[in-house]
């Protein structure tokens, strides 16, 4: 009887051993269970075997054996994004970038760092820190979330109002094509000739090559910084606290918002005493006379739109109370549900009190509780729907508010995502925000980096297998668009 030969990814695990070494090749079916999901943990699948490289060049090789053989691969940082972004393929690789985690130069003169895709977010700030610098971008997981997973999806944080997101603080990406090229996009110049191939991939969620190396912009601590609570009545009339202040020209660092049941979670975790029904946390930060004058006109805005109270942190210590509390909601929600669900959809700021009425109308029709944390400030929503998946139905029913949410945002002129991305838990909304015509130009502009589909497959675009298939849209995979890297 003639042998049978061996499955693509486990030929591949078997070569793979020979280029990172045989302790960094997972097989074993349950050691390969701790990457069948990333942060959304409703959704989960086992992949075939995962490798984890040791240098760009590992990353290269790998990616190379996955083409010839015509293997999909995932590529996964900390595992800690919140849409599916990094959840595997069954017949597929993922590519861990776990030891890729050093920062390889700190340019202080010129207020930069190149890093490893997997340097955590706060660590660039640490390292920084000594020179008076610091990386701008803070999602609420910057202390385990990675640099590479940041620019998949473009994340901000609560400072992305003043700063920007991601794709504002980064220069170059060094990056392994689907063919296995390794190229560098972008430019040191602050404003390089040619097409944006740069902005491409940031946000791109992995379908379009993998990063091994980032050059990132730091920006100069600010002089000084004033951190206020003001405690309202409602979410409604802190949200025109929130349209007044950006009305009358000023622009905070960052304008958070937490409704009554987020606040009741933070204080399981955090020593916060809030009792109010929302709490709007504004910063400001630059100049000393610039920021004292700004904290006078917001305190007086805010307490013009029915504060009941306005609490200053009057010590960096008491700055750090209010931060924990903002960046610990959506692990304290754990508290009060067994799982939850957390989206990002984004709106208009002034359409604010419609869509959170729109969302308790949701929650209270399906019989879910919605926790409300959000970059109140640039309209970014962090709904948190909270079930009991012991419960028959309930997890179905959370999954139904979470999706008629982000399609809410749309039908009041928003967005489905803001920075977790759509991952997979998103694709089948696409064509709720984009036409057919929209779909197969953004498959197009995939396919010139990955023509055979093999990077990230079945996220962030519709496919027939998960959605069915979308009217209009055309998949556009092995256009002519080989040899991309040679051009770059």
């Amino acid at each position: 009887m003639a042998a049978v030969a061996p499955s693509p990814v486990l030929e591949i695990a078997a070569r793979a051993r020979d280029i990172v070494g045989p302790d960094w090749v997972v097989t074993d079916s349950a050691q390969l269970r701790v990457y069948e999901c990333d942060g959304l943990k409703n959704q989960r699948e086992v992949p075939g075997a995962v490798v984890l490289p040791g240098s760009t060049e590992q990353v290269a090789a790998v990616v190379r054996l996955c083409h010839e053989r015509g293997v999909p691969f995932v590529a996964r940082g900390a595992g800690s994004g919140l849409s599916g972004g990094a959840m595997p393929n069954a017949e597929g690789i993922v590519i861990g970038l776990s030891r890729l985690r050093e920062v390889l130069d700190l340019d202080v003169p010129n207020q930069r760092a190149r890093v490893q895709p997997g340097v955590t977010n706060l660590r660039v700030s640490e390292v920084a820190a000594p020179h008076g610098l610091y990386y701008a971008p803070d999602p609420s997981s910057q202390q385990v979330c990675t640099i590479g997973g940041n620019l998949a999806e473009n994340a901000g944080g609560a400072h992305c109002l003043k700063y920007g997101f991601t794709t504002n603080h980064v220069l170059t990406a060094t990056v392994v094509l689907s063919d296995g090229t390794i190229v560098e996009l972008g430019s040191e110049a602050p404003d390089a000739p040619g097409l944006d191939l740069l902005g491409v991939l940031i946000g791109s969620e992995g379908t379009v090559a993998i990063v091994t190396e980032a050059l990132l912009n730091l920006l100069p601590k600010p002089q000084h910084v004033e951190t206020l609570v003001a405690m309202f009545p409602s979410s409604e009339t802190a949200g025109e606290a929130v349209s007044t202040i950006i009305a009358e020209g000023i622009v905070p660092a960052a304008v958070e918002m937490m409704d009554r049941l987020a606040i009741d979670a933070a204080k399981t975790q955090t020593p916060i005493t809030w009792d109010t029904e929302a709490a709007l946390i504004v910063e400001l930060d630059g100049p000393v006379r610039e920021v004292q004058s700004q904290f006078e006109a917001v305190t007086a805005i805010c307490e013009r739109c029915g504060a009941d109270e306005v609490q200053v942190a009057a010590s960096p210590a008491e700055r750090m109370d209010i931060w924990r509390a903002r960046k610990s909601a959506f692990a304290a929600v754990g508290a009060l549900a067994p799982a939850y669900l957390v989206q990002d959809g984004v709106i208009p700021r002034t359409r604010l009190p419609e869509v959170l009425n729109g969302i308790r109308a949701l929650a209270d029709a399906n019989g879910v509780r919605v926790a409300n944390v959000f970059h109140a400030g640039d309209g970014n929503l962090h709904p948190l729907v909270l079930y009991d998946n012991k419960v028959e139905g309930e997890q179905e029913r959370a999954e139904r508010v979470a999706i008629a949410i982000i399609e809410l945002c749309v039908d009041f002129g928003g967005s489905i995502t803001g920075e977790h991305g759509v991952g997979v838990e998103k694709v089948c909304s696409m064509s709720k925000m984009f036409t057919g015509d929209d779909l197969t130009t953004f498959d197009r502009v995939r396919s010139a980096f990955d023509p055979d589909g093999l990077c990230n497959p079945d996220k962030l675009l519709p496919t027939p297998r998960l959605c069915g298939e979308v009217p209009g849209f055309h998949h556009t995979h092995r256009v002519e668009a080989a040899g991309l890297g040679e051009r770059l």
